[in-house]
């Protein structure tokens, strides 16, 4: 196991250079004029520019100037330092800001998914080809079918506006029941496919060799289930939640942007419509370390779920 987490490591490294590597070339690559992005219709006096252009190193042009900027990047963030976006304001201290408020949303949306579609799908899987079966598949399928940009405005208006179970917006520091819509829509998708894996491996190890064997010995159905069939069909499940993890700590864009969330998301969409390109690297640096540790943390709970799985 030891050598197998320090091989992996060593990948995650690779990984993450050359994630931040690609990010970075498709972010500069194309630019235009971020200062005057940033400035929109507004004047930039010659010394601004001068100024900005000297400090972010915009003045090396060519592939030279790219590996240059991209290496003093990589050097600062080393050593702990995600640099300035073009406003001038410390990447680490927005991403202070904006990071407690996305793990709440990240928090909401992942128990709803694990609370509400785990044991949904369990039931699913337990009572395949009933009623609540086919209502979930039903359910699902719907929920599957709506885009985000659709179901989060749908949300909006219908729970927050016109039925005023929850503030339609949260604000600049939300509370947990603020957030509790939002954390809901952006759970939601997570749900349904949680839902549907749960159902289907289920469904599937009941049928296996071993469970017919622990019924012919007389083992009752409850330690069957809770002990040898949930423990096998997690798997699939934790795997999906664990590269999920991912998505919902970016948390999604659209979700922060429509209930005006001052998170990661809204934070990193604000930067690509700027094209403030050390704030979307900075930020995007964040977010693939998050999804190499929880792919990390999956493979591990692989062994601790299944002992025929081991690492040599």
């Amino acid at each position: 196991m030891f050598r197998y987490i320090v091989r992996r490591l060593l990948q995650m490294v690779l990984a993450f250079f050359g994630t931040t590597l690609i990010v970075y070339a498709l972010m500069f690559a194309g630019q235009g004029d971020p200062i005057q992005a940033l400035a929109g219709e507004r004047p930039v006096s010659a010394a601004q520019r001068a100024y900005l252009t000297e400090k972010f190193h915009l003045d090396q042009t060519g592939i030279g100037g790219f590996f240059y900027r991209y290496f003093d990047y990589v050097g600062n963030l080393l050593r702990g330092d995600l640099g300035d976006s073009l406003t001038g304001r410390k990447i680490g201290d927005m991403l202070a800001q904006a990071w407690p408020v996305t793990v709440k949303l990240a928090i909401i949306g992942l128990l709803v998914a694990i609370l509400v579609g785990v044991t949904a799908g369990v039931i699913a899987g337990l009572r395949r080809g009933g009623i609540f079966d086919n209502a979930t598949l039903a359910l699902t399928l719907l929920v599957l079918g709506i885009p985000t940009i659709v179901l989060a405005p749908l949300a909006q208006y219908f729970l927050g506006v016109k039925l005023p179970l929850f503030p339609p917006t949260a604000g600049a520091e939300p509370s947990i029941y603020a957030l509790l819509l939002p954390g809901i829509v952006l759970g939601s998708l997570s749900l349904a496919t949680a839902l549907r894996l749960t159902r289907t491996s289920v469904a599937e190890n009941l049928r296996s060799d071993y469970v017919r064997t622990a019924k012919a010995k007389g083992m009752s159905v409850r330690r069957i289930v809770s002990v040898h069939v949930l423990r096998n069909s997690l798997i699939p499940v934790i795997t999906f939640l664990g590269v999920e993890l991912g998505n919902l700590m970016s948390g999604a864009i659209i979700t922060e942007g429509v209930f005006n969330i001052p998170g990661v998301g809204f934070n990193l969409f604000r930067g690509i419509r700027t094209e403030d390109g050390p704030l979307v690297v900075g930020l995007v640096s964040v977010l693939v370390v998050v999804y190499l540790v929880s792919n990390l943390v999956v493979d591990v709970l692989y062994a601790v779920l299944d002992p025929r799985i081991r690492y040599e």
